[in-house]
């Protein structure tokens, strides 16, 4: 059973690393770069973004945050596995508010940027721009942080079942003492 949980906790931080690192990326460099470019790049470039990222390797790493975060806390409960199983309710539930700020704000940001048409139609690129642009890379940075810190915690529980596990093995084993009838 220690095999299956170290999976599904190894899957969990893997995943919410691997999210982290993007939305980090697009904080350090995606954005900064999109900052210095005309009204109508950006949005070009944004629609265009928000269309690929949508592919089966983001998507298993992005729902891998809470799903298995949320698989590692189901095969740690039991009175045995309560430190290691504390450490991952706490990641769980940076990546659920991660999640649901993906969800609620950033998602919809990027909604309203695809209505807005055709970059090279739309009538006034600045608005849309402004509408945009600072409201995402705010909300953008609050989810890196939260996956980020989720990731930290992940290392803690991970770092919290090898400890539990090594005591376990190294427990003594009571061995039955035979009795000699004289």
């Amino acid at each position: 059973m220690f095999a299956v949980r170290l999976a599904a906790l190894v899957s969990a931080l893997l995943s919410t690393g691997l999210v982290a690192g993007v939305f980090y990326a697009y904080a350090m460099s995606v954005m900064p770069a999109l900052a210095r470019t005309d009204d109508r790049t950006l949005i070009e470039v944004m629609q265009k973004i928000n269309v690929v990222i949508i592919n089966p390797w983001f998507m298993i790493g992005f729902l891998g945050t809470v799903g298995f975060t949320g698989l590692a806390a189901v095969l740690h409960l039991g009175s045995d596995q309560r430190a290691t199983l504390i450490w991952i309710g706490i990641a769980l539930a940076l990546n659920v508010i991660a999640f649901a700020v993906t969800a609620a704000m950033n998602v919809p940001l990027n909604d309203a940027l695809a209505a807005a048409g055709d970059p090279a139609t739309i009538a006034d690129p600045a608005a849309v721009r402004a509408d945009f642009y600072q409201s995402w890379v705010r909300w953008n940075i609050v989810r890196a942080v939260l996956h980020t810190a989720a990731l930290l915690v992940l290392g803690g529980a991970l770092f919290a079942a090898g400890a539990h596990h090594s005591r376990v093995e190294a427990a003594p084993v009571a061995v039955p003492v035979a009795s000699h009838a004289r």
